[in-house]
């Protein structure tokens, strides 16, 4: 098939995902189009079929403000024209299904059709959506998708009870390569880290306020209190990055946590740390847990939102109430205290991933799924 695929291209689940997703399909003998206004951030190359189509954005005196939605439409409409593509799966509800929508629309009226398929990801839904002004147009643009999907059962639930909606939504879940995503031997990397033999706790975000990002910085300091051999890792950046440097500060444990920022490839930290600390206030998903549970990492987590599709309490990681900084320090120390405990959720969360979540085990789901949604659209202009 020759597939269109639009998502936002920063560091961030949606845009990982959709990237991806892309790759793989390639490598099963599709030609990817990705559409965005820079190349995504695990786009690495382009080869024979993967290609990448910019959109810019124009800026004129009139605007006050860029008007993406409309340049992102226009270059749907270019692409799925001269590439004649065979579908557009849009990662992201705002604006990617609604500019998906209107160029199908425009298509059509030259005689070309193309279906498309929208993917939720999550704050589309939960926080972006949810937005007076928003909604009434993230409800239009499901309904008008030729076929939805949801990445956990989770968002899909919460999609029919914060919006009007009148279609099937199909559960796909994220998935990770395993055979990318596995524990490397970085034993003179986490010599490096860890000198004195310390275990490494760590944590990946995009340190927006939801996933409380300080919360890490306050279980680490009373784990340090204890005395407890440890040190940790914080990877990514965001809006709440300096606050959890400053508490680090403020506690007196900074000397013991680094803040590596933006990293890639992920999986060769990941190999020399211990347990994945994930606090969040809300996850669809939580695909950086899923990154963890491949290399091995096992997880302590908030119970919230599509965490516990992904983590099993006691059995590959650990769900723990919301802002309970107690258990999130209790369950941590469990890990780090008991070898066998930890030895058996490790093992665990590896398996989770390979039989659950693998990369060859979802992806054909999603070929399954579009050759549906043409084969029913196609029925439709009949």
């Amino acid at each position: 098939m020759r597939i269109g695929i639009t998502c936002y291209p920063v560091y961030g689940g949606s845009g990982v995902v959709a990237t991806e997703l892309g790759k793989a399909l390639a490598a099963r003998g599709h030609n990817i189009h990705f559409i965005a206004y820079s190349a995504p951030f695990r786009l690495a190359h382009v080869t024979e079929n993967i290609s990448f189509h910019e959109v810019n954005v124009n800026t004129y005196p009139l605007f006050e403000y860029p008007n993406y939605s409309m340049n992102l439409t226009s270059k749907m409409v270019d692409v799925v024209k001269y590439e004649e593509l065979d579908l557009l799966h849009v990662h992201y509800a705002i604006p990617h299904a609604t500019s998906a929508v209107l160029a199908r629309q425009i298509l059509a009226g030259e005689g070309v059709h193309v279906p498309v398929v929208t993917t939720l990801h999550g704050t589309d839904i939960t926080i972006v959506g949810r937005d007076p002004s928003y909604q009434t147009v993230v409800n239009y643009s499901i309904n008008q998708s030729d076929g939805v999907t949801a990445v956990s059962d989770y968002l899909r639930r919460e999609t029919y009870e914060r919006f009007d909606i009148q279609r099937e939504i199909e559960v796909i879940p994220n998935f990770i390569d395993t055979a990318r995503f596995q524990r490397l031997n970085k034993s003179h990397f986490k010599q490096a880290v860890c000198p004195n033999g310390e275990k490494l706790l760590i944590h990946v975000s995009n340190f927006r306020p939801v996933k409380n990002a300080t919360q890490v910085v306050d279980v680490f300091h009373r784990l340090r209190a204890e005395d407890q051999p440890v040190k940790l890792i914080l990877v990514g950046d965001g809006p709440d990055r300096s606050a959890a440097e400053r508490k680090a500060r403020d506690l007196g444990v900074y000397d013991d946590v680094r803040f590596l920022g933006k990293q890639e490839p992920i999986e060769e930290i990941l190999s020399i740390s211990d347990v994945f600390i994930m606090p969040s206030g809300s996850e669809t998903f939580g695909l950086a847990a899923l990154e963890a549970m491949a290399c091995g990492v096992p997880v302590v987590a908030s119970r919230v939102g599509g965490l516990p599709e992904l983590i099993e309490d006691g059995d590959n990681g650990f769900l723990c109430p919301l802002d309970d900084l107690d258990c999130f320090t209790d369950r941590v120390r469990a890990m780090l205290h008991d070898a066998d405990l930890y030895e058996r959720m490790s093992v665990s969360a590896r398996r989770t991933a390979e039989e659950r979540f693998d990369i060859d085990r979802i992806v054909p789901l999603y070929e399954e799924y579009y050759e549906r949604v043409c084969s029913h659209s196609s029925l439709q202009l009949q």
